[in-house]
């Protein structure tokens, strides 16, 4: 049985790539498109983003996604409020989980590349920091960094908060993961009281990638906290994407009367930049993601840099970042 046997850290955040789950199901259901316009025309846009994206490549196409911890229009009724909280309580807003897709535009296979929050890289207006500051100065500014520090061409840019991670788990039905063990994390609420393969809500999946504290119940019977942080928490996350995208596409096949509901829910979760066309990026990506997405993690190396905790690239990376440029043939093997 499949499971994740990994660990998060400090994680208000998710699986942000999970945005596309709605409109790439949609793409190619002929009698949604129309509808679906209405809808598509209510996508909140970020300002001034197009203004720093790359020109089109005839290589790749590159999505940034970021996973927003903003708590704007919280429920205080909803059974997980109390270990999320309201705008009152946590102000601001910050990502910690911050990913490139890749669509090859010769293949039109895809590809996901997850990017630590602690990377050390150059911060317009910053200096030297860590990677996922850079959104405290606006997504423009994460924008210009990934662009910068690591190279990479990004051709479009999509957002996702806690509230609209929750509703586009739902509007697909679920989202099914498997447990090797009894799993908890007791901040975040994620309870799996036995092993196997559950479908989980919008609310356990956002108590799953939130999770900082991720244990399971070991054969000796005492709670083992998994210590991999950062690291392990991007496996599960770049798990579980491939499992929403895989659900969406088979539930909207199955049942394309449903597709109106994800591109819905979806509209409503997300935000993207002001000149992304979301029909036509979605369209491209269906066949991509059809049969799953190969997944790397950047290479990296925990370095004590004035006096902070923080990763460097290390060897293995260069041959990655490459390939997320267009430059080159895919890394062997992904992890």
């Amino acid at each position: 049985m499949p499971g994740p046997r990994a660990s998060t850290r400090r994680g208000g955040h998710f699986l942000s790539t999970v945005v596309l789950t709605g409109s790439v199901a949609l793409a190619g259901v002929a009698g949604t498109l129309i509808a679906a316009t209405g809808v598509i025309s209510a996508v909140q846009r970020v300002p001034d983003v197009s203004a720093v994206l790359s020109p089109p490549s005839a290589t790749v196409e590159n999505f940034l996604l970021v996973g927003s911890d903003s708590r704007a229009n919280s429920d205080p009724n909803s059974p997980d409020f109390g270990g999320i909280g309201s705008e009152a309580d946590v102000q601001g807003t910050r990502s910690d989980t911050i990913m490139v897709l890749r669509r090859d535009r010769q293949t039109g296979s895809a590809s996901l590349l997850s990017i630590p929050r602690d990377l050390w890289v150059e911060v317009p207006g910053r200096g030297r920091s860590r990677i996922n500051s850079a959104y405290n100065d606006g997504p423009a500014v994460l924008v210009q960094t990934v662009q910068g520090a690591l190279d990479i061409p990004v051709h479009h840019y999509v957002e996702v908060d806690f509230n609209g991670f929750k509703s586009l788990v739902d509007a697909v039905g679920g989202v099914q993961i498997c447990f090797w063990y009894p799993t908890r994390d007791l901040n975040t609420g994620l309870n799996i009281v036995e092993p196997g393969c559950p479908v989980l809500d919008g609310v356990q999946a956002l108590a799953y990638a939130r999770s900082r504290h991720y244990q399971e119940l070991r054969e000796d019977a005492e709670w083992h906290e998994d210590g991999t942080a950062d690291l392990g928490r991007t496996k599960r996350q770049q798990q579980f994407v491939n499992e929403a995208m895989k659900t969406a596409l088979a539930r909207v096949k199955a049942n394309p009367f449903t597709a109106g509901d994800v591109l819905a829910s979806g509209a409503a979760a997300i935000r993207i930049d002001d000149e992304t066309d979301l029909l036509a990026a979605a369209a491209s990506m269906r066949s991509a993601v059809g049969d799953g997405l190969l997944t790397w993690s950047l290479p990296v190396l925990g370095e004590a840099i004035d006096g902070k905790a923080v990763l460097v690239l290390a060897e293995g990376a260069d041959e990655i970042l490459a390939y997320f440029r267009g430059e080159g043939d895919a890394p062997s093997p992904p992890v």
